[in-house]
């Protein structure tokens, strides 16, 4: 059993840059797939970013392309998303997850389904 745990968020200002992390425990870490996805209040939860198991290919959704970069260090079993230029619309509960599934020929997973372990989540608020 995988478990995640976020850490990280908090209360910015529009413009400023924040990096959540999330650090995983159990499993086999380095051979998962890693994702962020975030939910806003009366939203559904949305894709964000994710990352292969060796850190070698990333994908990102339109929100955050250009904006986000999502990265991970195996020997610490921990991966990031620094997010620079912050807006007030990526306000959010950001959560990790793993996917144990994941074969390194594959497209990396963007939907939620994809994804076998979750993290509790963290806060990112984004003020004006």
């Amino acid at each position: 059993q995988v478990h995640l745990v976020e850490s990280g968020g908090g209360l910015v200002q529009a413009g400023d840059s924040l990096t959540v992390s999330c650090a995983a425990s159990g499993g086999t870490f380095s051979r998962y797939a890693l994702g962020w996805f975030r939910q806003a209040p009366g939203k559904e939860r949305e894709f964000v970013a994710a990352i292969s198991w060796a850190g070698g290919r990333t994908v990102y959704a339109d929100s955050g392309r250009g904006r986000f970069t999502i990265s991970r260090i195996n020997g610490k079993n921990t991966v990031y998303l620094q997010m620079n230029s912050l807006k007030i619309e990526d306000t959010a509960v950001y959560y990790c997850a793993a996917d144990r599934s994941f074969h390194p020929g594959s497209p990396l997973p963007a939907t939620q389904d994809d994804y076998d372990y979750w993290g509790q989540g963290t806060q990112v608020t984004v003020s004006s």
